[in-house]
């Protein structure tokens, strides 16, 4: 079957550059998320335990208990425990969700400061620590979510000036329900990198770190090996609906590599390999084919070269790669 490799130096390269900018490793917290965006949850968990971090961010429980002997603590994004993991903090997404956690679950409160998508309103602050505290909650930290820090537009400054109204009002309203000192973060990928004064008390590293931005290393490769091989002729068509017409005398193979793995089918007849070999045909379930008769492809070793084909962003790319596939750190 077609297989993954993970660059250890190249993940551990990202984390220094990382870690230069927020001037500690300690406030580092992994993104590992629909199997580390498709790296591979155990394999990136242990890679980040080795470098040092101590601190991880999911979306579930089940991804959380994976992992979570790993790390000092999980940040668990999108889901109520029906039993609390003592070393998990657990996210409220929605005012009317606090009720519903159970008593003494540690929290973290998201805020939302223009998203628009999870988090309560900033308006919504004291009715929420009034619920956090009737509910017996450990209320811990407060976050938020930037919409466009990848962009260079003046949002970002505007995101960042809502949420310093946030800081200021929550530390007001800790002192007057009797909650201890708070947490704040707000920072991504994208952001951490729009900034020479890191100043939170976390940054939340996803695409960073795997490599999918300027001046880092992508830390996944992707390889095919050869099922078959024939030669075909000028005019001569390949694969289903017969949509590609060879323009030249070529040997064409098939590797075990196709939709049904991630492959994404919009790169039908579009895609190029890093080592030139081109994609013909349309991409089938469980196989592509590739004018190459190597015994192995390379079939992308950064997922934005990929992404620019399929007219999609390399989140899509990473994250549609199944999680059966073999996943190999060298």
């Amino acid at each position: 079957m077609a297989y993954i490799t993970l660059n250890k130096k190249y993940f551990f390269n990202n984390l220094d550059i990382i870690a230069n900018r927020t001037k500690s490793k300690d406030k580092i917290a992994i993104v590992l998320k629909d199997n580390a965006y498709g790296h591979g949850l155990l394999q990136i968990a242990a890679m980040a335990k080795e470098y040092g971090l101590t601190k991880a961010i999911v979306r579930t429980c089940k991804e959380a208990g994976e992992i979570v002997e790993l790390f000092d603590f999980v940040l668990v994004l999108c889901e109520i425990p029906v039993v609390p993991h003592p070393r998990c903090i657990y996210s409220i997404n929605d005012i009317h969700s606090i009720g519903i956690f159970p008593k003494g679950t540690r929290v973290e409160l998201k805020v939302d400061t223009g998203m628009h998508r999870n988090g309560i309103a900033i308006n919504e602050l004291s009715e929420a620590f009034s619920k956090i505290k009737k509910a017996g909650l450990n209320l811990e930290a407060f976050f938020t979510h930037h919409r466009s820090a990848d962009e260079l537009t003046s949002e970002w400054f505007w995101q960042n000036d809502e949420f310093k109204k946030v800081k200021e009002e929550s530390r007001l309203l800790a002192d007057e329900f009797g909650f201890s000192s708070l947490r704040f973060h707000s920072a991504n990928s994208a952001s951490l990198f729009r900034t020479n004064n890191f100043d939170e008390d976390m940054i939340r590293v996803g695409l960073a770190v795997y490599g999918c931005m300027d001046g880092l290393k992508p830390v996944l490769s992707l390889y095919g090996n050869k099922i078959s091989s024939r030669e075909l002729k000028v005019g001569q068509r390949v694969g289903y609906g017969a949509t590609c017409r060879m323009d030249e005398d070529a040997i064409v193979s098939n590797y075990d590599f196709g939709y049904g793995d991630g492959f994404l089918r919009v790169c039908s007849n579009s895609y190029t390999a890093p080592n030139g070999e081109k994609l013909v045909g349309k991409i089938s379930m469980d196989n592509s084919s590739f004018i190459s008769k190597s015994k192995n492809i390379l079939i992308f070793d950064d997922a934005r070269e990929m992404a620019k084909s399929a007219k999609t962003i390399s989140y899509e790319v990473l994250t549609s790669l199944k999680s059966s596939m073999k996943r190999e750190i060298v």
